[in-house]
């Protein structure tokens, strides 16, 4: 009786581990094994198929001296200052508004929850016909008698980055607001009573008292956002493929393009490299400031 009561113990606490196990040995092969495989490449001289030599740093001097590279990283600075700023901005007002009880609530979020509901495939290629001159809102307006106006920022390559700012902030600025709605929602109504019984407007209060509470939720908002700029590459191939030319270009086209399409595994794999180091540098700080707090909690 007493060995069967052990045993039925053992299993209970066993039985999670061998659920998750799978799970665990999946994600361990098909993203960190090939993290480790992807960054040996990138020391090899690999260009259509794998070539495990020992290269140096020859595919990271190729990488940076390619001008099509540099045109990816200015471009991403641009993207992701726009869309960082963007999309918490007004991720932050919607949330804001809809902290105000104000009438069809449900309704209004999920209205500015549904671009989320969205892949970036789907948006880019709903956006792609909104902002063709041809088909978008260049042919309506001019349909209404506007003859003279023109938005043919998608053809144009000093444009054309902003238009997947445009898209991607359409896409991500509801979940920036489902989470600063979270973070307004868990603050409590007596600090804002308080502030209005010493004579303090609204605008003031959310100002002054409510938007420093919402540091957490900011520093979240930035980091996940910064990782889904880092990483887009659907919404920039759907949108405009990198066009016109390489206009558009960002590191993870970049990475596709020079590994499946040019025959350069190893710059590819370099790319890659450096787009992690990136993403490293925006989450560890994080992380580690997380679990500092929760350890000084």
């Amino acid at each position: 009786m007493n060995a069967a009561k052990s045993f039925s113990s053992r299993l209970a606490g066993w039985l999670p581990r061998i659920v998750v196990a799978p799970s665990l040995l999946v994600v361990i092969v098909t993203v960190y094994l090939f993290i480790l495989w992807t960054g040996v490449i990138s020391f090899t001289s690999s260009r259509f198929v794998p070539v495990y030599d020992f290269a140096g740093l020859e595919q990271y001097v190729r990488l940076w001296a390619t001008p099509r590279w540099h045109t990816a990283v200015a471009n991403l600075f641009i993207f992701s200052a726009l869309f960082l700023f963007l999309s918490t901005g007004i991720g932050l007002l919607m949330a804001i508004l809809l902290d105000q009880n104000i009438r069809a609530e449900g309704f209004l979020r999920a209205v500015y929850l549904y671009p989320m509901a969205l892949s970036f495939i789907v948006t880019g290629t709903a956006w792609k016909w909104i902002m063709n001159p041809g088909l978008g809102i260049q042919k309506v307006i001019n349909e209404l008698g506007w003859t003279s106006f023109t938005f043919d920022w998608i053809t144009d390559p000093n444009m054309a980055i902003y238009t997947v700012v445009i898209a991607g902030v359409w896409q991500s600025s509801g979940f920036a607001m489902a989470i600063f709605l979270a973070g307004l929602r868990g603050i409590d109504n007596s600090v804002i009573k308080a502030a209005q019984i010493e004579g303090a407007g609204l605008p003031l209060i959310y100002r002054q008292i409510i938007i420093p509470m919402l540091r957490p939720a900011m520093l979240s908002v930035i980091v996940l956002l910064s990782y889904i700029a880092i990483k887009s590459f659907d919404l920039v191939l759907a949108l405009t493929n990198a066009g016109p030319g390489s206009a558009t270009e960002l590191p993870s086209t970049f990475m596709f393009s020079a590994t499946f399409r040019r025959n350069q595994m190893g710059v590819g794999a370099a790319s890659a490299v450096m787009m992690l180091m990136t993403v490293a540098a925006i989450i560890v700080p994080y992380l580690y400031s997380e679990l500092r707090e929760r350890n000084n909690g």
